[in-house]
């Protein structure tokens, strides 16, 4: 009941925020991605076990793949990407919105049929050399799109404009950004109660024995990656329209920011958890918001000094420190603990 009671509450207030909020429709949008952002790592690096420094390859990926889409549909794709052309090219409203509600949900296809070959190529490596080797993919498909003259190189891709008031703009890519972010956490919550969820989870324990076991680990580990990359595909997607305009470094395969922060973000909340990402999205977003506009010039030596506080101070994360500190609130019984707060509660009463 008390699960039911927060879910409607965070409902109510993702549903509520752009007409409470909005001058800050923008930016509570962008939470939603960053909520995503750290839940698709966590299927890696929290219940897996599988520390990936690459998934920012699927944000990116799937933003290109929607862009592709999208133009494609109504005007060729090279000369609509050439920035030197003089033509002026113009999507109806029918052809933006047939363009969007087709793009979005094939950058997530194209991606996740692309997760899997890659799985069972990258899922060979263990530790630290299955990071660098999913970082690698990540930093070289930036430096690919900036040299592919057909999607427009180095000098990106100004996505179709949006056909209506700039208002109902940030409302729309709001809503679809929330409802991507409640898809994402429902479905995870729903896979790590199945049978799906345990054996992955015994995959981050200890995988030689799961093998014993008879788990088919590397199919596992492929379609955990693939359900990710289908979430960050269709997230890429929508960002991509939302800020308008897609650079190939700084934006589709933004290594050095969304590529770090989705790492950051459920180390912050408690990685391996289910709430822990969402946590530590909320957090780091709101610091990186107050930090971007109040210390400007000092921001990113405000976030370095976040990462260091997490990793001297918080190594299991906020959830993991309020299991361990008040694990009665999770419904964790630890023998003697009771009879403590019994003691407390009778000497509080007596006083």
């Amino acid at each position: 009941m008390n699960k039911l009671i927060l879910y409607a509450a965070i409902l109510a207030a993702g549903i509520a925020a752009p007409f409470v909020f909005p001058n800050y429709t923008t930016q509570v949008s962008v939470l939603w991605v960053m909520v995503l952002l750290a839940l698709t790592w966590d299927m890696q690096g929290g219940q897996m076990g599988y520390n990936s420094l690459g998934n920012i390859f699927f944000f990116g990926l799937g933003m290109y793949v929607s862009a592709v889409v999208q133009v494609g549909l109504f005007q060729p794709v090279a000369e609509y990407m050439d920035s030197s052309s003089l033509e002026v090219f113009t999507f109806t409203p029918a052809e933006y919105w047939t363009g969007l509600v087709l793009g979005i949900p094939a950058g997530g296809i194209f991606c996740a049929i692309a997760a899997i070959p890659m799985g069972f190529i990258f899922f060979g490596l263990r530790g630290p050399y299955f990071a660098i080797g999913t970082l690698a993919v990540a930093v070289a498909a930036g430096e690919l799109f900036s040299t592919w003259e057909w999607v427009g190189a180095g000098s990106g891709v100004t996505m179709p404009s949006f056909p209506h008031h700039p208002d109902l703009a940030k409302l729309s890519f709001y809503f679809m950004n929330f409802v991507l972010a409640v898809a994402c956490f429902g479905t995870l919550a729903w896979l790590y109660s199945t049978r799906f969820g345990i054996a992955i989870n015994a995959i981050r324990d200890d995988e030689q024995k799961a093998e014993g076991m008879g788990l088919h680990t590397t199919r596992y580990k492929c379609v955990n990656w693939s359900i990710a990359a289908f979430f960050l595909g269709m997230s890429g997607a929508v960002f991509g329209n939302l800020v308008g305009f897609i650079d190939p470094r700084e934006v589709a395969f933004a290594t050095i920011t969304f590529g770090i922060f989705m790492v950051v973000m459920p180390l912050l909340g408690g990685k391996g958890t289910l709430w822990g990402p969402v946590v530590g999205a909320f957090i780091f977003h709101t610091f990186k918001e107050a930090t971007w506009t109040y210390l400007l010039g000092w921001q990113w030596v405000a976030l370095g000094g976040l990462i260091i506080l997490i990793v001297v101070y918080f190594q299991d994360g906020i959830m993991g420190w309020l299991m361990r500190t008040k694990p009665e609130w999770f419904g964790i019984r630890v023998e003697g603990r009771e009879r403590e707060m019994q003691e407390a509660r009778a000497m509080e009463a007596a006083e």
